[in-house]
C-alpha cells in the first residue's frame, strides 16, 4: 500500500475544508459585518421605522397568543418577551420541526425623543405592532405668523 503525502499547500482535503470555513464565514457575516444581536436567526425578527408622530416596531410572532406576550418600557429601552409553545398534534408526531419553541426576549433601544408611557400595541395575523409616539416637544408644530 502506497502512502502519498501532500504538502499543506497542495492538500485537496485541506483546500476543501478551508473553502467550507470561508463560505460559512461569508454566510454568517454577510458583507463582512457582524450583525450582532440583530443578526441572522434572532427571534422574533423586528422592523423599526418612523412615522410623522413617532416610531413603529413590527415583530413577527406567529403562533404566539397576545396573552403570552409582555412589553416593558424602561427608560428608552423597550423589551418584548413571551413564550411560544409548539405541540405535536394529538395522536401524531413531527416529521419536520423548524419553528422554535420556548421563552424569548427582545430589547430595542429607542431614540431620546420618544414617550414610552404612551406606547400602544396590537397583535394581528402573527404580527405584533408597537407604536411609540414622540414627546410633544419633539413633534413638528405649526407656528402662527402675526402681521406686523
Amino acid at each position: 500500500m502506497a502512502l502519498i503525502r501532500f504538502s499543506r499547500d497542495l492538500d485537496p482535503v485541506d483546500a476543501l475544508l478551508t473553502l467550507q470555513r470561508e463560505l460559512g464565514r461569508v454566510f454568517d457575516r454577510p458583507f463582512g459585518f457582524d450583525l450582532g444581536p440583530s443578526g441572522r436567526d434572532v427571534y422574533p425578527a423586528v422592523n423599526v421605522f418612523t412615522e410623522r408622530d413617532g416610531y413603529v416596531l413590527r415583530l413577527e410572532v406567529p403562533g404566539v397568543a397576545p396573552e403570552d406576550l409582555s412589553i416593558q418600557a424602561e427608560g428608552r429601552t423597550l423589551t418584548i418577551s413571551g413564550k411560544r409553545e409548539v405541540r405535536a398534534p394529538e395522536n401524531g408526531s413531527f416529521h419536520r420541526r423548524e419553528r422554535g419553541a420556548g421563552d424569548f426576549r427582545r430589547s430595542v433601544q429607542l431614540p431620546r425623543d420618544v414617550d414610552p408611557s404612551k406606547a400602544q400595541a396590537s397583535c394581528k395575523h402573527g404580527i405584533l405592532t408597537v407604536r411609540v409616539p414622540k414627546r410633544e416637544e419633539a413633534k413638528p408644530r405649526q407656528i402662527a405668523i402675526q402681521a406686523a
